[in-house]
């Protein structure tokens, strides 16, 4: 069935649902561009290098584990929607904050604040989504919710290419506050999971009839290896994503020395590059299944380094970008899906998106270490392939150790 298809039958609960996990990352996915965009203009304000200014994106990465943890924790326990509305208001009054930082310090403890917001929207999200959601179709839909981070990305750049000369980078934060307008719609539209509920409904009779409930669940023990293995899987995702964008605005301003206008644009068609592949290797994974689809995309963006990262215009480095962000978010694609099928129902606000966030710590460095090593051997598109070749190699070897769960049911404990 094609995807249109399988959107046609879902009933207006599921995509409610569906809309406001994907909005929700979009535009926690937007205030995190808009930070990347603005390196150069920042570090020129605040008289710093573009690695200083990276630093922000190493203090939201760092600090995202705390966010999937405690919003994650409290999304299992209270519910996914009423947390979710709260986490998306969190990180719109943190951006909004962010436009008023009088200095790079100040400027980086914001962004550690934004890194706990912005870690718990993805778990929570997903959680809703996806026990919402019916289980035919459930790669496409991955791949769909995934790509909002894309469509944010996008909606970064077209701010930054039309709007960042007439009202600099505050106001492009300031801009970025807007997402709070999105809490109406989940409290008028939105209802709660229909697995929490249920699960809700077992503590309260246990809860009536004097039975406690196990601190730990025997299930979630047995768990705890598939856990870590998905905390190195999203290592090496992270690795892939945050390797191939955090620094490439810098290195178009910097070393191919190309103007705010062209910069967003080339960031515009690599997102819509980016959506392109987490739906069709969304899709993909529904034939192929999750492991393959994430394989075939990873070791599908070694071909692409000499276009992405060495080309001598503004066209073939635009060109290897979206060939590029197609490989590296068809293999996300596969990710909203695959580890909510890997984790149990007590714990799937929080297990996905803990494994998610911890992978984003390990390489918190990455963006600022990709810095300034170009900036100490002058050569941006080495850093660049040499970290393409590396962490492609490295998570097609780690997705082909994991084990397949398309399909499994959403309601298992």
């Amino acid at each position: 069935m094609s995807l249109i298809g399988h959107f046609k039958q879902l009933s207006s609960q599921q995509r409610h649902a569906f809309l406001a996990a994907f909005l929700g990352w979009t535009l926690d996915s937007l205030d995190f561009f808009l930070l990347i965009f603005c390196v150069k203009a920042i570090a020129g304000e605040f008289h710093a290098q573009p690695s200083a200014v990276l630093g922000a994106v190493f203090m939201t990465q760092a600090f995202r584990p705390a966010g999937a943890l405690l919003f994650g924790m409290l999304a299992d326990r209270y519910g996914r929607r009423p947390i979710l509305m709260f986490n998306i208001f969190s990180f719109s009054v943190i951006e909004l904050a962010c436009a008023f930082a009088p200095s790079l310090s100040v400027l980086l403890v914001l962004r550690a604040l934004f890194g706990i917001a912005m870690g718990g929207e993805w778990g929570v999200g997903a959680a809703l989504a996806f026990e919402t959601l019916p289980k035919e179709g459930r790669g496409a839909f991955s791949g769909i919710l995934q790509e909002g981070y894309a469509l944010g990305s996008i909606l970064a750049s077209a701010a930054f290419a039309f709007l960042f000369q007439h009202i600099g980078w505050r106001g492009l934060f300031v801009l970025g506050s807007m997402p709070a307008i999105l809490v109406f719609y989940v409290q008028a539209r939105v209802a709660e999971s229909p697995v929490w509920l249920a699960g809700a409904r077992k503590r309260e009779a246990r809860s009536a009839t004097g039975l406690a409930a196990p601190i730990l669940p025997p299930n979630l023990l047995a768990f705890l290896p598939t856990f870590l293995f998905l905390v190195l899987l999203m290592t090496a995702f992270m690795s892939f994503s945050h390797g191939t964008q955090d620094v490439y605005p810098t290195f178009l301003a910097v070393q191919a020395k190309l103007s705010p206008e062209t910069i967003g644009i080339i960031g515009i068609l690599y997102g819509f590059g980016s959506i392109g592949g987490g739906i069709v290797f969304g899709a993909l994974s529904e034939k192929w299944g999750r492991k393959r689809a994430i394989v075939t995309a990873a070791l599908l963006s070694i071909p692409v380094i000499p276009l992405y990262a060495y080309g001598h215009s503004a066209f073939t480095l635009g060109v290897g970008a979206v060939l590029m962000q197609f490989m590296v978010q068809g293999a996300w694609g596969v990710v909203p899906a695959y580890l909510t099928e890997l984790s149990p129902a007590p714990v799937r606000a929080t297990a996905p998106g803990l494994a998610y966030q911890l992978g984003g710590l390990v390489t918190s460095w990455n963006g600022k270490g990709q810095a300034l090593a170009a900036e100490r051997w002058g050569n941006y598109p080495a850093v660049l392939a040499i970290t393409v070749i590396v962490v492609a190699l490295t998570l097609a070897g780690l997705a082909m150790m994991g084990r397949e769960a398309k399909g499994r049911e959403m309601s298992e404990a």
